[in-house]
């Protein structure tokens, strides 16, 4: 099972998801992929096997994974203050990967009728959903 974690700006989530996930899963390949090199550090740190940065990892690693994991901003563009790029929402968006979004309200994106859960919640659920797939 190939999973892909991305997110962006400080990778805070990412560097979450990378290390709840590995622990539940460490024979699962994991790939960190930020948009930017800190997020991409963050998400490495955390212990992800392999971690690429920006536009072209994107479109090649979504390419590749069974699951996408990240904040529900990966697949809108000019979110996370920009840092998604239009082709980076629209390759997360068409991979025949399996997405599980992190409903983050902020960034001007606001998911209704989602409870505003900790982060620590919000990834303990998304380790959950790869469970289920898994």
């Amino acid at each position: 099972m190939h999973i892909l974690v991305m997110d962006g700006q400080g990778g805070g989530i990412g560097r979450q998801l990378v290390s709840a996930i590995k622990a539940a899963f460490p024979q699962c390949q994991l790939t960190a992929i930020g948009t930017n090199t800190i997020a991409t550090s963050a998400m490495l740190g955390a212990g992800a096997d392999y971690a690429a940065t920006g536009e072209n990892a994107v479109l090649v690693g979504c390419r590749k994974a069974d699951i996408i994991v990240g904040p529900v901003g990966i697949v809108i563009a000019d979110a996370l203050l920009g840092e998604i790029t239009p082709a980076m929402a629209v390759a997360v968006g068409q991979s025949a990967a399996q997405r599980i979004l992190i409903p983050v309200n902020h960034c001007d994106n606001i998911v209704a009728g989602v409870a505003d859960l900790s982060l620590s919640r919000l990834i303990g659920s998304a380790v959950e959903q790869i469970r289920a797939l898994c």
